[in-house]
């Protein structure tokens, strides 16, 4: 890859995040919420608690964590039509919203909620890049919100959370690796990937594609040194949000 930096549009350095704001429990009825902020990306994030599990569930003993995506039809510079009216989920939004789903069970302790389930709704209300990673973020927000409440509502004895999750984005953008790509990089990227990381660093999934071209295992080990970075200050922003609760 390039040494020499190459301006970003943002005009961010390579290893920087876009502004981050998790801004919780900002939906009245929801038990749980975070309206979630990546640069100009903007998720806003309900948690559902529902004392059902699913059929292949019962009397496991066991709870469930689950999400739903989707856009809203301005999301983009141009109107799309909202899935419901075609009577589907687009692939993409499927693929997305499991993968919310799986990030957050990778924390959970699903024995020590018993048999009851919460539901994560991620609506993206602007999207420029980062649409899913800054799903899994805010929704770890809403997510432990609602098992809070349970808490305190004597649902549940301790809230079963084994760790912090976050998400972010990385990618080659003219030949140089950089962190957390706003939409004009991720659309122009040579290659982007996706990593999920616990608080404590350790990695729940990666998704990763070339778009120009195969690239270099040490591109690869320069992504993942970036995005465990950016995972870090990521989980500190959440541990902000509990510490001022």
């Amino acid at each position: 890859m390039n040494t020499k930096f190459t301006e970003r549009p943002s005009g961010r350095a390579a290893d920087a995040l876009r502004a981050v704001t998790l801004e919780p429990d900002v939906a009245k009825h929801a038990e749980g919420s975070c309206l979630t902020s990546f640069g100009d990306t903007k998720v806003m994030i309900t948690a559902t608690v529902e004392e059902r599990v699913p059929g292949w569930l019962r009397d496991s003993g066991h709870g469930w964590v689950t999400a739903e995506y989707g856009m809203l039809p301005r999301a983009t510079n141009t109107r799309t039509n909202r899935e419901a009216k075609s009577g589907q989920q687009s692939g993409r939004s499927q693929e997305i919203q499991r993968l919310i789903g799986r990030s957050l069970r990778a924390v959970t302790d699903l024995k020590a909620m018993g048999e009851m389930s919460v539901r994560l709704d991620c609506d993206v209300l602007q999207a420029d890049g980062g649409t899913r990673t800054a799903s899994i973020t805010g929704a770890y927000v809403a997510l432990r919100r609602a098992l809070e409440r349970c808490v305190t509502l004597g649902i549940l004895d301790t809230v079963p959370l084994k760790d912090h999750v976050a998400a972010v984005s990385c990618g080659i953008y003219n030949g140089v690796a950089v962190l957390d790509l706003d939409y004009a990089e991720d659309s122009n990227a040579d290659a982007d990937a996706n990593f999920v990381f616990t608080g404590s660093g350790d990695i729940v999934e990666v998704q990763g594609t070339a778009e120009a071209g195969p690239f270099s295992r040490a591109a690869f080990d320069e992504l993942m040194d970036l995005a465990a970075k950016g995972n870090a200050e990521l989980v500190a922003h959440q541990k902000k949000v509990f510490e001022a609760s």
